[in-house]
């Protein structure tokens, strides 16, 4: 899954999943935003597993891009 991240105006990081819609996540850094954003996902994911429903099929379970 990809991550998108972005550093917001006010000097936040914001981090996101396009794959799951509204997985996303701010940190004070960029690492932060990452880290945030992954453990979302991963919950998100056990959470629709557990209830039966479709997840994304996943090559690599995350890239940032540089």
């Amino acid at each position: 899954m990809n991550i998108e991240i972005e550093r917001e105006e006010d000097g936040r990081w914001i981090a996101e999943v396009p794959d799951l819609p509204g997985v996303m996540s701010y940190g004070q850094s960029r690492e932060e935003a990452i880290s945030k954003v992954e453990a979302l996902s991963l919950r998100v994911l056990a959470d629709r597993l557990e209830h039966g429903e479709e997840i994304p099929e996943l090559d690599d379970l995350f890239m940032v891009p540089a």
